[in-house]
């Protein structure tokens, strides 16, 4: 862990109390207590005002691909990013305490939670309404106090809210993960020792094969590029800023070589982190 994580005493997520992102910090920085906020621009802002220490922020999930806008808030956030949290999805099918999975006949959550259950909505036939928010749909289903419904939602949002699991893990696929990233206002770089991820912005440089040119230091380099994602800015098709996760520090001498290529060929170039890679990179296929 970082200094800032392992001083935190406040940490900000998106969500209601047992959302996922709430079960993430959880896991995360055991000893901060974790602050629920509305948006992911008020859990930014609660670190920006000084009200939180650290946020954590879902940025892509395994099945579903990255989490809208978040690429656009965090370069804007002027936070840092000092760790990241792999958490594994486990969706539970929630309900009150008297009511029983036969009973259930329509299902609250968050439209992606959804999309990941859809075998179990297929088979119990249930119709689905879509919810801001798992544990928001579980703190629902207990103030209408209705056995015919239920909320999928995790274990943490059963715990919370009274409810009990009538039916467990039944997400479609069992390797449903999440990624979250760890952000602080002041920038706490990970010593050079170990396994580290950069991660950094950049927008290239309006001339030809800009990009191929920017990426070629790394590979010449030997750098492992683990993530590249690209995004439009300001609502225009010619801005173009692309997010990138790299394996190394930029004090390893093939990172800062690759780094510095890359600047040739760049009009912006920002770290945003240099943060402890989690231990579930080891497990990654591929």
């Amino acid at each position: 862990m970082t200094k800032s994580i392992d001083h935190a005493k406040r940490v900000a997520f998106q969500g209601e109390p047992g959302a996922y992102a709430n079960l993430a910090a959880r896991e995360a920085i055991p000893h901060a207590a974790a602050i629920p906020h509305a948006s992911f621009e008020d859990a930014i802002d609660a670190v920006r005002s000084g009200s939180c220490d650290l946020c954590i922020i879902p940025v892509e999930n395994s099945l579903m691909g990255r989490i809208a806008d978040i690429h656009h808030l965090l370069p804007q956030s002027g936070l840092h990013i000092v760790g990241e949290h792999f958490l594994p999805i486990h969706h539970q099918l929630l309900g009150l305490k008297d009511a029983t999975l036969e009973g259930i006949k329509t299902l609250y959550s968050q439209a992606p939670a959804l999309a990941q259950a859809r075998n179990i909505v297929r088979e119990r036939k249930l119709a689905t309404q879509n919810w801001y928010d798992t544990a928001g749909s579980a703190k629902h289903v207990a103030e209408m106090k209705d056995p015919s419904c239920a909320a999928l939602a995790s274990s943490l949002a059963g715990e919370l809210y009274g409810l009990k699991v009538l039916a467990r893990d039944v997400e479609d696929e069992h390797h449903n993960m999440t990624r979250f990233l760890i952000m602080s206002r002041e920038r706490d770089d990970a010593p050079n020792n170990g396994k580290v991820v950069t991660s950094f912005v950049f927008r290239v440089k309006n001339v030809p094969a800009a990009l191929y040119k920017a990426m070629g230091g790394f590979a010449t380099n030997g750098v492992n590029m683990t993530k590249l994602e690209s995004y439009q800015m300001g609502g225009s098709f010619n801005a173009t800023q692309f997010y990138a996760d790299i394996q190394g520090h930029p004090d390893d001498p093939a990172v800062n070589r690759a780094l510095e290529e890359l600047s040739f060929f760049t009009s912006k170039l920002i770290i945003m982190g240099v943060y402890p890679a989690h231990p579930f990179r080891e497990d990654m296929p591929g």
